[in-house]
């Protein structure tokens, strides 16, 4: 196995370690963080784990799917992925259901479905696609048409839910993309600093996000009502101290921590398995960017490049914007972490997204099994079809061939 091969499949390994473990550590945290106020409710208490077992199931389908399809297939079904992200991100504002403020979900009979989980995926597609056959953009004219204009519409619509993670996220997975890309630093800096400026006008402009933005400034103001769950989720962390209070043995998570099983599942992690446990599900999506990373430097094709490169964002920014959520480093923004938290469409988009990133793997792996380094030439390049020598060897029989075809015609000639 070549140095190349290795690489590879010391990628695909890690990635799925990584997911596997994640997911299987989210179905525990979250029967942990919901199994006592359920039972205090008179509901079921294995409710939530039999839905998000079934949605990982789900999403693992998808994932191996994903896996053994080629990823260049995406790139035709870039433009439709967008059209339906748009659609969904409309009919959410008119059909979706109302939660705590934000309407962002669509229901589905038992279940409900979350446009904007499809639409960070159908971004990262279009964008890779879009990247992949051009130059990186040299001026912000050709930055903003028609790349910026298509993510400033998906970030107007999410806005509107409100849904300030996601729009986050998007900005995050395309600046990403755009580095791969080549774009250069000074450009990049220019259009995020417009688009910074333009957000704090946007936040400001609504009550909503203006709340959420003094509550996160100030929490222990207000800290029964809107710093609730800011104040809560701070008590849960500290709580915890280093080993924390044990698996199933948090207390913030009945009825004090809101949200306790989505949003703020990492606080209830910091309380029942202390600064060990949390520092131990960090370094999980610490290793996901390192291998995410390495693929996407490491990939020859460029539509795969920039792909890699924006999944990798899309699930370690979404981590990073959650943790600093709860720890207080940024304020509260409502996106879940990817693959513990509960909830349907982000754990299902979020395996198929993985699914995509094996699949790159797997095609860097078998371009490099079909690069076979020829040992007897100096200068180590793949040799081509046939075997070793083949061609010299073609030509000195032939000659051969034609000298023992012309002695036979001149003994002919002279008897």
């Amino acid at each position: 196995m070549s140095p190349r091969q290795r690489k590879s499949q010391f990628e695909w390994n890690l990635l799925v370690l990584v997911t596997v473990a994640l997911v299987l550590f989210g179905l525990v945290m979250v029967y942990s963080a919901t199994s006592a106020s359920a039972a205090l409710g008179h509901r079921s208490s294995t409710g939530y784990l039999e839905r998000q077992g079934v949605y990982a199931v789900v999403g693992f389908v998808l994932l191996v799917v994903a896996a053994r399809t080629d990823f260049r297939r995406l790139q035709a079904l870039a433009p439709g992925l967008v059209v339906a992200s748009l659609a969904g991100c409309v009919a959410v504002l008119v059909v979706g259901t109302r939660v705590n403020g934000a309407r962002r979900w669509i229901g589905l009979g038992p279940a409900a479905f979350q446009p904007s989980e499809l639409a960070k995926l159908a971004l990262v597609v279009w964008t890779a696609t879009y990247l992949a056959r051009r130059r990186p953009p040299q001026t912000l004219k050709e930055l903003t048409r028609p790349l910026g204009l298509l993510v400033g519409a998906f970030c107007a619509l999410v806005i509107v839910e409100p849904d300030l993670g996601t729009v986050i996220v998007i900005l995050v997975m395309v600046g990403a993309m755009l580095l791969v890309s080549g774009i250069r630093l000074p450009l990049l800096g220019s259009a995020y600093g417009i688009v910074l400026g333009l957000a704090a006008i946007a936040a400001w402009s609504s009550p909503y996000r203006r709340e959420r933005l003094l509550t996160f400034m100030h929490p222990w103001q207000d800290p029964t009502n809107a710093g609730l769950q800011n104040v809560q989720a701070l008590i849960s962390l500290g709580s915890g101290g280093v080993f924390g209070r044990g698996l199933g043995q948090g207390i913030e998570k009945i009825h004090y921590l809101p949200e306790a099983h989505t949003d703020m599942i990492f606080a209830v992690i910091g309380e029942e398995l202390g600064l060990v446990g949390a520092a131990i599900l960090v370094a999980g999506y610490a290793a996901f960017a390192y291998a995410g990373l390495r693929l996407a430097i490491g990939c020859r094709d460029p539509f795969g490049k920039r792909l890699a490169a924006g999944i990798t964002a899309l699930v370690c920014g979404q981590a990073a914007i959650n943790l600093a959520a709860v720890l207080g480093l940024a304020p509260l923004t409502g996106i879940p972490l990817p693959f513990v938290s509960y909830g349907g469409s982000s754990l299902v988009v979020m395996l198929a997204s993985v699914g995509i990133l094996l699949n790159i793997a797997r095609g860097e792996r078998g371009r490099a099994a079909a690069a076979v380094p020829d040992r007897g030439r100096r200068d180590g390049r793949p040799r081509g079809a046939g075997a070793r020598g083949g061609g010299s060897l073609a030509r000195a029989r032939s000659a051969g061939e034609l000298r023992r075809v012309a002695g036979s015609r001149r003994g002919a000639a002279r008897s």
